[in-house]
Protein backbone atom coordinates (compact mmCIF):
# COMPACT_ATOMS: atom_id res chain seq x y z
CA UNK A 1 0.00 0.00 0.00
CA UNK A 2 2.38 2.65 -1.15
CA UNK A 3 0.05 4.80 -2.45
CA UNK A 4 -1.41 5.03 1.17
CA UNK A 5 -1.61 8.88 2.62
CA UNK A 6 -1.33 8.78 6.42
CA UNK A 7 -1.47 12.68 7.96
CA UNK A 8 -1.36 13.62 12.03
CA UNK A 9 -4.08 15.77 13.12
CA UNK A 10 -3.19 15.87 16.54
CA UNK A 11 -0.23 15.11 18.92
CA UNK A 12 -1.32 15.70 22.37
CA UNK A 13 0.23 13.62 25.57
CA UNK A 14 -1.29 10.24 24.60
CA UNK A 15 -3.88 11.25 21.80
CA UNK A 16 -3.19 10.67 18.77
CA UNK A 17 -5.51 11.58 15.65
CA UNK A 18 -4.46 10.38 11.73
CA UNK A 19 -6.27 10.89 8.26
CA UNK A 20 -5.86 8.07 6.53
CA UNK A 21 -6.39 7.68 2.51
CA UNK A 22 -6.37 4.79 0.08
CA UNK A 23 -6.49 6.22 -3.74
CA UNK A 24 -9.53 4.96 -5.81
CA UNK A 25 -6.99 3.14 -7.96
CA UNK A 26 -6.03 0.60 -5.27
CA UNK A 27 -9.68 0.49 -3.70
CA UNK A 28 -10.61 -0.81 -7.23
CA UNK A 29 -7.67 -3.04 -7.57
CA UNK A 30 -8.92 -4.59 -4.37
CA UNK A 31 -12.37 -5.27 -5.20
CA UNK A 32 -11.60 -6.60 -8.53
CA UNK A 33 -9.00 -8.89 -6.55
CA UNK A 34 -11.85 -10.22 -4.23
CA UNK A 35 -14.60 -10.23 -7.02
CA UNK A 36 -11.89 -12.95 -9.16
CA UNK A 37 -11.74 -14.70 -5.48
CA UNK A 38 -15.61 -14.74 -5.28
CA UNK A 39 -15.64 -15.64 -8.67
CA UNK A 40 -13.52 -18.97 -8.53
CA UNK A 41 -16.06 -20.79 -6.14
CA UNK A 42 -19.60 -18.42 -7.06
CA UNK A 43 -21.98 -20.86 -8.98
CA UNK A 44 -23.77 -19.19 -11.31
CA UNK A 45 -26.06 -20.84 -14.05
CA UNK A 46 -24.14 -20.77 -17.52
CA UNK A 47 -20.86 -20.71 -16.31
CA UNK A 48 -18.37 -23.13 -14.81
CA UNK A 49 -16.53 -21.83 -11.23
CA UNK A 50 -13.68 -19.38 -12.30
CA UNK A 51 -15.32 -18.74 -15.85
CA UNK A 52 -18.10 -15.87 -15.32
CA UNK A 53 -17.31 -12.40 -16.69
CA UNK A 54 -16.35 -9.59 -14.47
CA UNK A 55 -19.37 -7.28 -15.27
CA UNK A 56 -21.66 -10.65 -13.64
CA UNK A 57 -19.67 -10.81 -10.93
CA UNK A 58 -19.97 -7.15 -10.24
CA UNK A 59 -23.96 -7.02 -10.66
CA UNK A 60 -23.75 -10.27 -8.01
CA UNK A 61 -21.24 -9.95 -5.59
CA UNK A 62 -20.46 -5.82 -5.85
CA UNK A 63 -21.68 -5.13 -2.83
CA UNK A 64 -20.23 -7.84 -0.71
CA UNK A 65 -17.20 -7.44 -2.12
CA UNK A 66 -16.43 -3.79 -1.65
CA UNK A 67 -17.63 -4.96 2.13
CA UNK A 68 -14.92 -7.30 2.25
CA UNK A 69 -12.42 -4.78 0.68
CA UNK A 70 -13.72 -1.87 2.92
CA UNK A 71 -12.96 -4.10 6.42
CA UNK A 72 -9.47 -5.64 5.05
CA UNK A 73 -8.48 -2.31 4.20
CA UNK A 74 -9.08 -0.24 7.08
CA UNK A 75 -7.54 -2.98 9.19
CA UNK A 76 -4.57 -3.41 7.03
CA UNK A 77 -4.19 0.58 6.74
CA UNK A 78 -4.81 0.57 10.56
CA UNK A 79 -1.96 -1.34 11.67
CA UNK A 80 0.35 -0.08 9.02
CA UNK A 81 0.05 3.35 10.13
CA UNK A 82 0.68 1.93 13.64
CA UNK A 83 3.97 -0.14 13.33
CA UNK A 84 5.51 2.62 10.84
CA UNK A 85 5.44 4.86 13.84
CA UNK A 86 6.13 2.47 16.29
CA UNK A 87 2.15 3.38 18.01
CA UNK A 88 1.07 0.69 20.75
CA UNK A 89 -2.41 1.44 21.32
CA UNK A 90 -3.72 1.70 24.86
CA UNK A 91 -7.54 0.31 23.76
CA UNK A 92 -8.95 -0.30 21.12
CA UNK A 93 -8.26 2.25 18.10
CA UNK A 94 -11.41 4.00 17.05
CA UNK A 95 -12.28 4.73 13.21
CA UNK A 96 -14.83 7.43 12.70
CA UNK A 97 -16.08 9.03 9.58
CA UNK A 98 -15.52 6.59 7.29
CA UNK A 99 -16.21 7.56 3.10
CA UNK A 100 -15.92 5.11 0.60
CA UNK A 101 -17.48 4.30 -2.57
CA UNK A 102 -16.73 4.53 -6.41
CA UNK A 103 -14.77 7.37 -7.66
CA UNK A 104 -14.21 8.26 -3.82
CA UNK A 105 -11.47 5.73 -2.83
CA UNK A 106 -11.17 5.03 0.72
CA UNK A 107 -11.00 7.73 3.83
CA UNK A 108 -11.66 7.26 7.08
CA UNK A 109 -10.13 9.37 10.45
CA UNK A 110 -8.18 6.98 13.31
CA UNK A 111 -8.49 8.24 16.78
CA UNK A 112 -5.81 6.11 19.03
CA UNK A 113 -5.04 6.44 22.63
CA UNK A 114 -1.34 4.98 23.11
CA UNK A 115 0.64 3.55 26.28
CA UNK A 116 3.06 5.77 27.89
CA UNK A 117 6.43 5.37 28.49
CA UNK A 118 7.60 4.35 31.29
CA UNK A 119 10.78 4.63 33.39
CA UNK A 120 11.10 2.33 36.31
CA UNK A 121 13.11 3.44 39.43
CA UNK A 122 15.95 1.91 40.40
CA UNK A 123 14.27 -1.27 42.68
CA UNK A 124 17.32 -1.35 45.08
CA UNK A 125 16.32 2.11 46.30
CA UNK A 126 13.48 0.38 47.73
CA UNK A 127 13.44 -0.50 51.36
CA UNK A 128 10.87 -2.53 53.45
CA UNK A 129 10.32 -3.78 56.78
CA UNK A 130 8.84 -7.54 56.57
CA UNK A 131 6.67 -8.27 59.25
CA UNK A 132 7.26 -11.63 60.52
CA UNK A 133 5.47 -14.53 63.23
CA UNK A 134 6.77 -17.50 65.28
CA UNK A 135 4.49 -20.26 65.72
CA UNK A 136 3.92 -20.31 69.52
CA UNK A 137 3.60 -24.13 71.18
CA UNK A 138 0.47 -22.62 72.93
CA UNK A 139 -1.47 -21.95 69.38
CA UNK A 140 -0.66 -25.68 68.33
CA UNK A 141 -1.83 -27.01 71.62
CA UNK A 142 -5.39 -24.89 70.94
CA UNK A 143 -4.96 -26.22 67.11
CA UNK A 144 -5.47 -30.16 68.70
CA UNK A 145 -7.56 -29.23 71.56
CA UNK A 146 -10.01 -28.15 68.61
CA UNK A 147 -9.40 -30.89 66.80
CA UNK A 148 -9.48 -33.88 69.93
CA UNK A 149 -13.19 -31.29 70.55
CA UNK A 150 -14.46 -32.26 67.00
CA UNK A 151 -13.94 -35.59 67.37
CA UNK A 152 -15.80 -35.85 70.65
CA UNK A 153 -18.71 -38.18 70.41
CA UNK A 154 -22.21 -37.35 72.60
CA UNK A 155 -23.68 -40.04 74.90
CA UNK A 156 -26.93 -40.49 76.53
CA UNK A 157 -26.41 -39.84 79.85
CA UNK A 158 -28.19 -41.65 82.82
CA UNK A 159 -30.53 -40.05 85.77
CA UNK A 160 -32.35 -37.15 85.48
CA UNK A 161 -30.00 -34.29 85.88
CA UNK A 162 -31.09 -30.74 83.91
CA UNK A 163 -30.13 -30.21 80.29
CA UNK A 164 -26.61 -27.49 80.54
CA UNK A 165 -24.78 -25.46 78.17
CA UNK A 166 -22.88 -27.80 75.81
CA UNK A 167 -24.76 -30.96 76.49
CA UNK A 168 -26.42 -31.97 73.28
CA UNK A 169 -30.74 -32.12 73.35
CA UNK A 170 -32.80 -34.76 71.56
CA UNK A 171 -35.90 -32.98 70.91
CA UNK A 172 -39.02 -33.05 68.88
CA UNK A 173 -40.05 -28.81 67.88
CA UNK A 174 -43.46 -28.13 66.02
CA UNK A 175 -43.43 -24.43 65.59
CA UNK A 176 -45.79 -21.50 64.74
CA UNK A 177 -46.24 -17.92 63.81
CA UNK A 178 -49.49 -16.37 64.90
CA UNK A 179 -50.75 -20.23 65.20
CA UNK A 180 -50.31 -21.17 61.68
CA UNK A 181 -47.71 -23.47 60.82
CA UNK A 182 -44.89 -22.86 58.16
CA UNK A 183 -42.38 -25.54 56.28
CA UNK A 184 -39.08 -26.12 58.03
CA UNK A 185 -40.81 -24.88 61.52
CA UNK A 186 -41.02 -29.08 62.59
CA UNK A 187 -38.77 -31.58 63.04
CA UNK A 188 -38.07 -35.04 64.87
CA UNK A 189 -35.27 -36.35 66.78
CA UNK A 190 -33.34 -33.43 65.82
CA UNK A 191 -29.57 -33.48 67.86
CA UNK A 192 -29.13 -29.82 69.03
CA UNK A 193 -25.84 -28.72 70.63
CA UNK A 194 -26.77 -26.06 73.38
CA UNK A 195 -24.88 -23.04 72.55
CA UNK A 196 -23.80 -23.63 69.58
CA UNK A 197 -26.22 -21.00 68.84
CA UNK A 198 -26.94 -22.96 65.45
CA UNK A 199 -31.42 -22.27 66.08
CA UNK A 200 -33.40 -18.65 66.45
CA UNK A 201 -31.99 -16.75 68.89
CA UNK A 202 -32.69 -17.55 72.42
CA UNK A 203 -34.22 -21.06 72.23
CA UNK A 204 -30.81 -22.67 73.07
CA UNK A 205 -31.03 -20.71 76.37
CA UNK A 206 -34.59 -21.84 77.04
CA UNK A 207 -34.03 -25.65 76.69
CA UNK A 208 -31.54 -25.34 78.80
CA UNK A 209 -32.91 -26.63 82.48
CA UNK A 210 -35.22 -28.96 80.54
CA UNK A 211 -35.16 -32.86 81.60
CA UNK A 212 -35.86 -35.82 79.55
CA UNK A 213 -39.17 -36.09 78.80
CA UNK A 214 -40.04 -32.51 79.50
CA UNK A 215 -42.18 -30.98 77.23
CA UNK A 216 -42.34 -26.40 76.76
CA UNK A 217 -43.59 -23.55 74.86
CA UNK A 218 -40.31 -21.50 73.50
CA UNK A 219 -40.91 -18.52 72.46
CA UNK A 220 -38.52 -16.65 70.06
CA UNK A 221 -38.35 -13.91 67.47
CA UNK A 222 -36.74 -14.64 63.97
CA UNK A 223 -34.15 -12.13 63.16
CA UNK A 224 -34.99 -9.31 60.76
CA UNK A 225 -33.06 -10.11 58.44
CA UNK A 226 -33.57 -13.79 58.17
CA UNK A 227 -33.40 -15.43 55.04
CA UNK A 228 -37.26 -16.49 54.40
CA UNK A 229 -39.27 -13.23 54.14
CA UNK A 230 -42.47 -13.85 55.36
CA UNK A 231 -40.97 -14.88 58.69
CA UNK A 232 -38.22 -12.19 59.24
CA UNK A 233 -39.19 -9.96 62.37
CA UNK A 234 -41.98 -12.47 63.30
CA UNK A 235 -42.60 -13.67 66.71
CA UNK A 236 -43.01 -17.93 66.70
CA UNK A 237 -43.68 -20.10 69.44
CA UNK A 238 -42.14 -23.83 69.80
CA UNK A 239 -44.09 -26.66 71.30
CA UNK A 240 -40.56 -28.62 72.24
CA UNK A 241 -40.36 -31.78 74.00
CA UNK A 242 -36.91 -33.14 75.26
CA UNK A 243 -36.57 -36.59 74.24
CA UNK A 244 -32.44 -37.47 75.51
CA UNK A 245 -29.56 -35.63 76.69
CA UNK A 246 -26.30 -36.60 75.64
CA UNK A 247 -23.22 -35.40 77.16
CA UNK A 248 -19.66 -35.20 75.61
CA UNK A 249 -17.27 -37.14 76.64
CA UNK A 250 -13.38 -36.03 76.55
CA UNK A 251 -11.11 -37.08 73.92
CA UNK A 252 -7.95 -38.06 75.14
CA UNK A 253 -4.81 -36.03 73.15
CA UNK A 254 -2.57 -39.18 72.61
CA UNK A 255 -0.82 -41.09 69.43
CA UNK A 256 -4.04 -42.68 69.45
CA UNK A 257 -5.41 -39.05 68.20
CA UNK A 258 -2.70 -38.84 65.48
CA UNK A 259 -3.27 -41.91 64.24
CA UNK A 260 -6.95 -41.31 64.00
CA UNK A 261 -6.72 -38.54 61.49
CA UNK A 262 -4.23 -39.90 59.53
CA UNK A 263 -0.94 -39.39 61.34
CA UNK A 264 1.51 -41.97 63.09
CA UNK A 265 1.93 -39.85 66.42
CA UNK A 266 0.45 -37.30 67.92
CA UNK A 267 4.22 -35.65 67.50
CA UNK A 268 3.55 -35.73 63.30
CA UNK A 269 0.24 -33.96 64.13
CA UNK A 270 1.88 -31.47 65.89
CA UNK A 271 4.51 -30.93 63.20
CA UNK A 272 1.62 -30.61 59.91
CA UNK A 273 -0.31 -28.33 62.41
CA UNK A 274 2.98 -25.99 63.26
CA UNK A 275 3.50 -26.48 59.61
CA UNK A 276 0.31 -25.31 58.21
CA UNK A 277 0.27 -22.10 60.73
CA UNK A 278 3.72 -21.47 59.47
CA UNK A 279 2.49 -21.37 56.01
CA UNK A 280 -0.97 -19.02 57.04
CA UNK A 281 1.42 -16.43 58.43
CA UNK A 282 4.55 -16.34 55.88
CA UNK A 283 1.20 -15.77 52.94
CA UNK A 284 0.18 -13.19 55.58
CA UNK A 285 3.31 -11.70 55.80
CA UNK A 286 3.76 -11.64 51.90
CA UNK A 287 -0.10 -9.65 51.68
CA UNK A 288 1.29 -6.98 53.70
CA UNK A 289 4.79 -6.66 52.29
CA UNK A 290 3.11 -6.78 48.75
CA UNK A 291 0.58 -3.99 50.43
CA UNK A 292 3.40 -1.48 50.98
CA UNK A 293 5.38 -2.49 47.69
CA UNK A 294 2.53 -1.46 45.99
CA UNK A 295 1.52 1.68 47.25
CA UNK A 296 5.22 2.72 47.49
CA UNK A 297 5.61 1.86 43.92
CA UNK A 298 2.84 4.27 42.80
CA UNK A 299 4.01 6.67 44.88
CA UNK A 300 7.44 6.55 43.06
CA UNK A 301 6.27 6.35 39.35
CA UNK A 302 4.32 9.14 37.80
CA UNK A 303 3.39 9.17 34.32
CA UNK A 304 0.57 10.29 32.02
CA UNK A 305 -2.24 7.40 32.42
CA UNK A 306 -5.02 6.46 29.30
CA UNK A 307 -7.81 7.74 29.89
CA UNK A 308 -9.54 4.89 28.10
CA UNK A 309 -7.64 2.10 30.54
CA UNK A 310 -8.91 4.05 33.40
CA UNK A 311 -12.63 4.68 32.41
CA UNK A 312 -12.98 0.83 31.97
CA UNK A 313 -11.64 0.47 35.38
CA UNK A 314 -13.24 2.78 36.95
CA UNK A 315 -16.56 1.69 35.05
CA UNK A 316 -16.24 -2.03 36.31
CA UNK A 317 -15.57 -1.16 39.63
CA UNK A 318 -18.52 1.49 39.80
CA UNK A 319 -20.83 -1.05 38.61
CA UNK A 320 -19.77 -3.97 41.17
CA UNK A 321 -20.16 -0.93 44.05
CA UNK A 322 -24.06 -0.58 42.73
CA UNK A 323 -24.24 -3.81 43.19
CA UNK A 324 -23.28 -4.19 46.39
CA UNK A 325 -25.25 -0.83 47.12
CA UNK A 326 -28.53 -2.14 45.99
CA UNK A 327 -27.91 -5.61 47.55
CA UNK A 328 -27.36 -3.34 50.98
CA UNK A 329 -23.91 -4.48 51.47
CA UNK A 330 -21.96 -1.40 50.91
CA UNK A 331 -19.81 -0.78 53.91
CA UNK A 332 -21.47 1.64 56.54
CA UNK A 333 -18.55 4.06 55.82
CA UNK A 334 -19.23 4.57 52.39
CA UNK A 335 -22.47 4.41 52.54
CA UNK A 336 -22.73 7.93 54.36
CA UNK A 337 -20.83 9.65 51.73
CA UNK A 338 -22.24 11.44 48.54
CA UNK A 339 -22.42 9.62 45.20
CA UNK A 340 -19.84 12.46 43.75
CA UNK A 341 -17.76 12.18 46.43
CA UNK A 342 -17.91 7.72 46.33
CA UNK A 343 -17.06 8.23 42.44
CA UNK A 344 -13.81 10.53 43.19
CA UNK A 345 -12.55 7.93 45.58
CA UNK A 346 -13.20 5.06 43.39
CA UNK A 347 -12.13 6.87 40.46
CA UNK A 348 -8.35 7.31 42.36
CA UNK A 349 -8.68 3.62 42.88
CA UNK A 350 -9.21 2.84 39.36
CA UNK A 351 -6.07 5.32 38.69
CA UNK A 352 -4.04 3.46 40.53
CA UNK A 353 -4.96 0.27 39.32
CA UNK A 354 -4.00 1.75 36.11
CA UNK A 355 -0.65 3.11 36.79
CA UNK A 356 0.54 -0.37 38.85
CA UNK A 357 -0.42 -2.68 35.58
CA UNK A 358 1.25 -0.17 33.39
CA UNK A 359 4.15 -0.39 35.49
CA UNK A 360 4.37 -3.96 36.15
CA UNK A 361 3.62 -4.93 32.72
CA UNK A 362 6.58 -2.86 31.71
CA UNK A 363 8.51 -4.62 34.47
CA UNK A 364 7.94 -7.66 32.78
CA UNK A 365 8.28 -6.55 29.24
CA UNK A 366 11.41 -5.07 30.23
CA UNK A 367 12.98 -7.89 32.12
CA UNK A 368 11.58 -10.57 29.91
CA UNK A 369 9.71 -12.16 33.00
CA UNK A 370 7.13 -14.94 31.34
CA UNK A 371 4.58 -17.28 33.10
CA UNK A 372 5.78 -20.90 31.61
CA UNK A 373 3.36 -23.92 29.72
CA UNK A 374 4.23 -25.60 33.50
CA UNK A 375 3.38 -22.96 35.35
CA UNK A 376 0.27 -22.52 33.50
CA UNK A 377 -0.63 -25.93 33.51
CA UNK A 378 -0.16 -26.49 37.44
CA UNK A 379 -2.16 -23.54 37.70
CA UNK A 380 -4.75 -25.34 35.74
CA UNK A 381 -4.32 -28.70 37.91
CA UNK A 382 -4.82 -26.53 40.77
CA UNK A 383 -7.91 -25.04 39.81
CA UNK A 384 -9.56 -28.61 38.86
CA UNK A 385 -8.87 -29.74 42.05
CA UNK A 386 -11.14 -27.10 43.39
CA UNK A 387 -14.43 -29.30 41.64
CA UNK A 388 -13.95 -32.70 42.44
CA UNK A 389 -15.71 -34.98 39.51
CA UNK A 390 -15.36 -31.82 37.18
CA UNK A 391 -12.08 -31.86 36.53
CA UNK A 392 -12.84 -32.57 32.62
CA UNK A 393 -15.05 -29.77 32.77
CA UNK A 394 -12.76 -26.92 34.19
CA UNK A 395 -9.77 -28.42 31.40
CA UNK A 396 -12.12 -27.93 28.46
CA UNK A 397 -13.19 -24.26 29.60
CA UNK A 398 -9.59 -23.01 30.20
CA UNK A 399 -8.63 -24.39 26.90
CA UNK A 400 -11.74 -23.56 24.61
CA UNK A 401 -12.92 -20.27 26.49
CA UNK A 402 -11.44 -17.22 24.71
CA UNK A 403 -9.69 -15.24 27.44
CA UNK A 404 -9.80 -18.12 29.98
CA UNK A 405 -6.20 -18.60 30.26
CA UNK A 406 -5.69 -15.02 30.86
CA UNK A 407 -7.29 -15.41 33.57
CA UNK A 408 -4.76 -18.26 35.04
CA UNK A 409 -1.62 -15.71 33.70
CA UNK A 410 -2.02 -12.63 34.91
CA UNK A 411 -2.27 -13.21 38.93
CA UNK A 412 1.17 -15.47 38.45
CA UNK A 413 2.70 -13.10 36.27
CA UNK A 414 1.94 -10.15 38.69
CA UNK A 415 3.57 -12.83 41.62
CA UNK A 416 6.53 -13.41 39.76
CA UNK A 417 7.22 -9.57 38.89
CA UNK A 418 6.78 -8.70 42.39
CA UNK A 419 9.41 -11.18 43.55
CA UNK A 420 11.50 -10.08 40.91
CA UNK A 421 11.16 -6.26 42.60
CA UNK A 422 11.24 -7.73 46.18
CA UNK A 423 14.65 -9.61 45.51
CA UNK A 424 16.33 -6.28 43.97
CA UNK A 425 14.78 -4.31 47.25
CA UNK A 426 16.36 -4.16 50.82
CA UNK A 427 14.30 -6.27 52.86
CA UNK A 428 14.56 -6.85 57.14
CA UNK A 429 12.93 -8.87 58.94
CA UNK A 430 10.63 -7.87 62.01
CA UNK A 431 9.30 -9.83 64.51
CA UNK A 432 6.04 -9.26 66.19
CA UNK A 433 3.05 -11.04 67.76
CA UNK A 434 0.86 -13.39 65.91
CA UNK A 435 -2.02 -12.05 67.15
CA UNK A 436 -1.01 -8.72 65.45
CA UNK A 437 0.33 -10.03 61.95
CA UNK A 438 -2.99 -11.54 61.72
CA UNK A 439 -4.89 -8.66 62.23
CA UNK A 440 -2.82 -6.11 59.85
CA UNK A 441 -4.45 -7.15 56.58
CA UNK A 442 -8.14 -5.84 57.74
CA UNK A 443 -5.95 -3.04 59.19
CA UNK A 444 -4.88 -1.52 56.14
CA UNK A 445 -7.89 -2.34 53.89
Amino acid sequence: MTQVQVKEEKNKGLQRTFTISVPETEVQTAVTKRLQEIGKKAKIQGFRPGKAPMELLRQRFGGEAQGDVLDRLINETVETALTERKLRPAVQPKVEDVKFGEGKGLSFKLDVEILPEIEAMDFAKLSFEKQVADVAEKTVDEAIQRIAKSMRKAEAITGKRAAKTGDVAVIDYDGTVDGVAHPGMKGEDHALELGSNSFIVGFEEQVVGMKAGDKKDIKVTFPAEYHAAHLSGKDAVFAVMLKEIREHKPVEITDELGKEIGFPSLEKLRERISSDIANNYAQISRVVLKRELMDELAKKHKFELPSGMVEAEFTAIWSQVEKEKAAGKLDPEEAKKSEKDLKSDYHDIAERRVRLGLLLAHVSEANKIEVTPVELRNAMMAEARRYPGQEKAVFEYYTKTRGAVEQLRAPILEEKVVDFILEKAKITEKKIDAEKLLKMPEAMD
